[in-house]
Parts: structure tokens; C-alpha cells; sequence
């Protein structure tokens, strides 16, 4: 069976374009994405935009709308954000069972984590984020828990049999005892405040530009925005060791709680977080398996090498939420 996206072809992404109001011309560049597929496209009278073409039977076009509501909304407070393109008094559009939006290209280079200044400035504007996040919440979105990216993750892949047998007995135990320390994180932390969040901050998804008055972050693909705890948004900020990670806080924060107060018991969760998002991605890549681009760009998964690099990982993790919780 061919997969959906196969009949996305270069035409009918112009054609499906050009019926939203654009006139292309015939220029296309596919852009690094593997969730949904999107393309830099020429146009005859104005700068190339950005097309995103979304994953057939991913998101309800009610949690897609959703989406481009709270970007417009982050736009709306003069954050540096990239709000679909309206056209023909719409943002999400549908043309031969593809449903797609257009944005405006934003050039920029990935940040400079390394910078204490750097990161000051991203907590600034993650804290003007959180605190639009927290006026009102999702309906449609889902929330960041246990069960979605640690539990039902964990079960698709022992129930379709992805992971070797000579390495199942490891996996599955090692798998459950991560899963109890991510519980006892949420535990420490207590009852936390869960507001619409990015909710994929990595640093693919931050355009660093210099000079003008559009120096600094822009945060793009708002495709995986959820509510969640706030620190969902900032641990991936962080990298290197203890000390490393606790001066890279600290200077997040710095910027941060100018604009938006930070519950500090949520430095419980950064390890059980980070725990979810392994769990997670090793079940996404399996359940896109049969997307012809996947086994392309990520050779390397489902080998055996794969499994055990996993299995080594989830047991450092096992043993990073035993520790205290990072220190500001």
C-alpha cells in the first residue's frame, strides 16, 4: 500500500497553492521535516513562502486551528513568532485530501546556547510566551502526561513486537523501571500548573537573526504545542553536566521571570521529561516506519546496536532521577 504522502508531488503542491489565491513560480525546495512535509515554493509577485503540508489522520482540523489560533495570539502581543499566512480568510486549507498552510519564510540561524546573554534573552521571550499560554488553556490539544508519551508508547512497542528478541527481557525491564522513576519525578513535584506550551522547543525549532529590530529568537512549527508543565519548554535549553546545566538555568530564569513567575518544584520533572521524550520518540519512529522517507533519513534505527544504545540510556536516565533536582 502507498503511503499518503507519496502522491504529494511537486504539482499539486503548486496547484494546492495557487487554489489558496498564490501564483508559483515552479520554484521548490523541500525543507528538512519528516512528521508532516514542507517546501520553500517561488511566487511570481512576492518572496518564496513556506508550505506545510500536514500528516494525513495526525491532528483534528480543530487542534490544527487551534494551533494557528495561539500563534496569531503570541503574534498579537508582538512576540517573535511565525503565525500561518491568512489566505482567502483562512490559514488552513485543504486541496486533494492534503490539508496545508503557508507561512512567511523567517531566515535565521540556530542560537548560541554557549552565551549566558543568549539564553537570558531566549527565557525573556519563553516567559512572554508562557505567560499568553496561561490565559486560557487548550481545548482540543492534548496534554504532556505519563500515560501518552511514557505508558501507551512503551505498550505499541512491545505489542508490535519492535524491539529484538534477544534484547526484550532488558528493554522491558529497564522500560518499566524508567517509567516508575518518571512517577515518583511527578510525585516530588506535586500538583503543577499545566498551560499551552510550544512544546517542542529544540533548537530546530529557534531562528537566531542579528541586527535590525528582529534581533534575536523566533520560534517556529508550533505543530507539536500541547499543555503541559512549563519546564516542558525550557530543559531542552540545557545541555552538558550538573554545574553546566544549573549556570544555564540560572541564566534562562534570569530572563524568564521577568515576565512570567516559575514554579521551582518543577525542577523535579526535568529528568522524568526527558525520560517521556525517549519513550516517545523510539515509538514514533516506529509507527512512521511505513513512511518511505523515515527508514532514509534514520538508517539506524531498529538495528540491534539501536536497541542496546536504549537500553544504556534508559538506565543513566534511571539513575539521574534518583538525584536531587538541578539547583538555581
Amino acid at each position: 500500500m502507498e503511503h499518503p504522502f507519496s502522491a504529494l508531488t511537486p504539482d499539486l503542491v503548486m496547484d494546492a497553492l495557487e487554489s489558496a489565491g498564490m501564483r508559483c513560480d515552479g520554484r521548490m525546495l523541500a525543507l528538512n521535516s519528516y512528521e508532516n512535509r514542507v517546501y520553500q515554493v517561488g511566487q511570481e509577485d512576492g518572496l518564496p513562502v513556506i508550505a506545510k503540508f500536514y500528516r494525513p489522520g495526525r491532528w483534528s482540523e480543530s487542534a490544527i486551528l487551534e494551533e494557528h489560533a495561539f500563534t496569531n495570539e503570541l503574534a498579537g502581543h508582538e512576540i517573535p513568532v511565525v503565525p500561518p499566512m491568512v489566505l482567502n480568510d483562512r490559514t488552513l486549507h485543504e486541496f486533494e485530501g492534503f490539508r496545508f498552510a503557508a507561512y512567511p519564510r523567517q531566515s535565521g540561524r540556530p542560537p548560541e546556547l554557549d552565551n549566558p546573554d543568549t539564553l537570558e534573552w531566549m527565557g525573556r521571550f519563553m516567559g512572554r510566551i508562557h505567560a499568553v499560554g496561561a490565559t486560557q488553556p487548550f481545548v482540543y490539544r492534548p496534554a504532556l502526561d505519563i500515560d501518552s508519551f511514557g505508558i501507551e508508547p512503551r505498550t505499541f512497542l512491545l505489542e508490535n513486537n519492535w524491539i529484538p528478541p534477544e534484547l526484550l527481557g532488558a528493554w522491558e525491564s529497564v522500560s518499566a523501571q524508567a517509567l516508575e522513576g518518571v512517577r515518583h519525578g511527578f510525585e516530588r513535584a506535586g500538583k503543577v500548573n499545566y498551560q499551552r506550551l510550544h512544546g517542542d522547543c529544540h533548537m530546530g525549532n529557534v531562528l537566531w537573526t542579528e541586527g535590525g529590530a528582529d534581533s534575536g529568537p523566533h520560534f517556529v512549527d508550533f505543530d507539536d504545542c500541547r499543555s503541559g508543565p512549563a519546564i516542558q519548554d525550557l530543559w531542552m535549553l540545557l545541555s552538558g553536566d550538573r554545574p553546566s546545566m544549573s549556570r544555564q538555568l540560572s541564566d534562562v530564569l534570569a530572563g524568564y521571570e521577568d515576565f512570567c513567575e516559575f514554579d521551582h518544584r518543577e525542577l523535579h520533572l526535568i529528568e522524568a521529561l526527558r525520560t517521556l521524550r525517549l519513550l516517545h520518540y523510539s515509538a514514533w519512529l516506529a509507527r512512521r516506519w511505513d513512511d518511505p522517507a523515515f527508514p532514509v533519513a534514520f538508517p539506524w534505527f531498529n538495528t540491534m546496536h539501536y536497541w542496546q544504545d536504549r537500553i544504556l540510556e534508559l538506565r543513566e536516565q534511571i539513575a539521574l532521577m534518583e538525584e536531587p533536582p538541578l539547583s538555581v
